[in-house]
């Protein structure tokens, strides 16, 4: 178990559904050396009752890293929290943001920001549970849902919360609209307003409060970190992952790696997995943003998402990727 510092960690990478796997943390983790990387949300009833390995599986170098956790039942969140860290997360954090029917219809995620007693005796069995683990419990939440259009119920709910031992909630700036939106406009309708959740820090001092929703530069991430602890990228961390390289290099002095030299260094990874029966399509659907925005960035994508499919696909597709990104950049030249 690695006892983490949250003081440590400025740069986060969002859980994302059906993106954040094992495989896109490995790679974000070869961009970014020091961001906390997430897990897509497990149900507590999956990590109890579901394939382990397949759930929670990951890799020893994508540490620091956080499994996050959907549910509603203390008892449930209790026993999935200490199997995560027990496997050796780093932390254990509670969504109580993601508005979709599905989730609603389960009663957790964002609906449950209307049940802050409740949020806060799953935090309790939840921090019970991994005490022994030293693994840190978070909650991950919006500005509000529906019409709670105030602050005073966001710091109503975290000051329940923090009440129950969180002391770290990371906040996506947006309210949650529960009837009429998809998810996918609910991360794209409802306004930011960052200033609540810079109010929130002010008035809260003592906790660690991480802003998330729309950031995509530096300079943003430099304008936020005047007012909170930490940013939390999303979309961008996945569709231009090289931007994690760049933050990472502005943030922190890292050397900024060469992209080649990321696949390089990414294909014993590949291999090891194709050699237990994965599918490359698995892996290569991460890195098809790597080039975004540089001559033949095209080409190279085209050839991963028609070759990397194939049941017999292996790194050879990586390799024609490549030759055809540099075939279409001499094209362009000449």
């Amino acid at each position: 178990m690695h006892s983490i510092n949250r003081n440590d960690f400025h740069l986060s990478v969002a859980p994302m559904m059906d993106w954040t796997d094992r495989h896109c943390r490995f790679f974000h983790r070869l961009l970014s050396p020091r961001a906390l990387l997430y897990t897509e949300m497990v149900t507590a009833q999956a990590v109890i009752h579901g394939d382990r390995a397949r759930l929670l599986g990951f890799d020893p170098a994508e540490h620091p890293v956080a499994l996050q956790l959907g549910g509603s039942e203390p008892d449930e969140l209790a026993q999935a929290a200490r199997i995560g860290a027990e496997l050796g997360y780093d932390e254990i954090n509670l969504n109580v943001g993601c508005p979709s029917d599905r989730v609603q219809s389960g009663r957790f995620g964002a609906c449950l920001m209307r049940e802050p007693a409740l949020v806060a005796d799953c935090v309790a069995a939840m921090r019970d549970a991994v005490t022994h683990a030293r693994a840190a419990v978070t909650v991950k939440c919006r500005i509000g849902v529906d019409d709670q259009d105030e602050y005073a119920g966001l710091s109503e709910f975290v000051d329940r919360v923090h009440a129950a031992g969180c002391n770290v909630f990371i906040v996506h700036a947006r309210k949650a609209w529960l009837k009429g939106l998809s998810p996918k406009e609910n991360r794209e309708v409802p306004p930011l307003n960052y200033e609540r959740v810079y109010r929130l820090k002010r008035e809260h001092p003592q906790l660690t409060i991480v802003i998330n929703g729309g950031v995509t530069s530096v300079a943003e991430i430099r304008e936020h970190l005047r007012h909170v602890d930490g940013v939390m990228l999303g979309r961008t961390a996945y569709h231009e992952p090289y931007r994690l390289a760049e933050i990472e290099a502005e943030l922190f002095g890292t050397p900024l790696p060469d992209r080649d030299e990321v696949l390089e260094r990414l294909r014993p990874y590949v291999e090891a997995h194709l050699a237990r029966g994965d599918r490359l399509q698995h892996i290569s659907r991460h890195i098809l943003g790597l080039y975004q925005g540089l001559p033949g960035a095209r080409a190279y994508r085209r050839v991963l998402s028609e070759q990397a499919h194939r049941a017999d696909a292996g790194w050879k597709v990586i390799e024609r990727a490549l030759a055809a990104r540099g075939g279409e950049v001499r094209s362009r030249a000449a």
